[in-house]
């Protein structure tokens, strides 16, 4: 096999290890998986940290779209539009048993990638949707008046719920809805209703 083949294999291979048996799973372990010496994976990747970073980036930053952030501050659309677009984008995206396993395995054992990952959630997607909202509402803008806790915690919540499903079905393993556009729908409707009105009080209190 091509040196670059079995790269390819030993990343593949490792995404639906870790996913399995979390990062506690041993280089040893998974190369004795793939039929290979121990030392063929170092040949490759000098630690398991490195190849844990390459997981990182096959499953997390390729998956991630660049189209994202733009469309969140399109103001052609209202807010409720980019919300519930960007949503249903990211359920069909990032619903996949070794995403989910691998970033609470991650959360949990402190490799970074959970971090890391929020990081861009939050720089890309919940701090410009806050600023967005502010704007939808004629409220005063971020740059005059900085974006609070509360009101960034209101929008995790909203990724939070619509990514529990996730949990749901891939940790805990049980039933969710099959149509999943529909509570995605629901979840961005309900939260905005409340949004409207919850949003100016905040920047009253602060």
């Amino acid at each position: 096999m091509r040196a670059a083949d079995r790269e390819r294999a030993i990343v593949e291979e490792a995404i639906r290890f870790f996913a399995e048996r979390g990062f506690e799973g041993q280089t040893r372990e998974l190369a004795k998986r793939m039929g290979i010496t121990h030392s063929a994976i170092y040949r490759h990747f000098p630690s398991k940290e490195a190849l844990i970073e390459r997981v990182y980036q096959e499953v997390y930053l390729s998956r991630w779209s660049p189209d994202w952030g733009p469309m969140i501050r399109d103001r052609s659309l209202s807010l409720e539009a980019r919300l519930t677009r960007f949503y249903l984008d990211y359920v069909e995206r990032v619903f996949e048993y070794n995403w989910v396993r691998i970033f609470v395995f991650s959360g949990m054992k402190s490799f970074g990638i959970t971090s890391r990952y929020l990081d861009i959630v939050r720089r890309e997607i919940v701090e410009p949707a806050a600023a967005e909202l502010r704007h939808e509402l004629g409220l005063p803008g971020a740059k005059g008046h900085p974006l609070g806790e509360r009101e960034t915690e209101l929008f995790w919540g909203l990724h939070g719920r619509i990514f529990y499903l996730a949990i749901r079905k891939f940790i805990y393993e049980t039933p969710i809805p099959p149509d999943l556009n529909a509570i995605v729908r629901d979840a961005v409707q309900t939260f905005m209703d409340g949004a409207k009105t919850t949003m100016p009080k905040l920047l009253v209190s602060d």
